[in-house]
């Protein structure tokens, strides 16, 4: 296995960095979109504010996704337990004006080489959307 970082591009949200972290840092926001996730795809998922256990269509255990840092307004990381690699991600603000954060995502895991080359492109497709996704997030309305 070798350990591979995957970072997405960077996006462009139209808020301060404050309300993005204020979301993003606290997991128990989830509740809020649990009803948006595929119920065939997700089950039993239980809710605190630093983790999150579920289990994944496809996985014989639950699994955990945890904060285990935080740098407030700037970077939110999260480890994940009970998957069949080491990784971790992590969320990077940096804010340019009250009306311009930047956000980028980046992902290291242990992946076996076997599935490195068929996982390379989904997982950077995966962690693009992602960043598209959070910059276009209406976090005015969750503080």
């Amino acid at each position: 296995m070798a350990e591979t970082k995957y970072e997405s591009k960077i996006t462009s949200a139209p808020c301060p960095a404050a309300q993005i972290y204020g979301v993003l840092s606290n997991m128990q926001n989830l509740e809020r979109v649990k009803d948006m996730i595929p119920q065939d795809k997700v089950q039993e998922m239980t809710i605190e504010p630093d983790r999150v256990r579920l289990k994944v269509d496809g996985l014989a255990q639950k699994i955990t996704i945890a904060i285990v840092d935080r740098i407030e307004n700037d970077t939110i990381k999260f480890g994940a337990e009970g998957i069949p690699m080491d990784a971790n991600f992590w969320i990077q603000l940096k804010e340019l004006s009250p009306v311009d954060t930047r956000i980028k995502l980046t992902v290291k895991a242990d992946i076996p080489f076997m599935f490195k080359m068929m996982l390379d492109k989904k997982l950077q497709q995966g962690l693009d959307q992602a960043a598209e996704m959070l910059a276009q997030f209406p976090y005015g309305q969750w503080n």
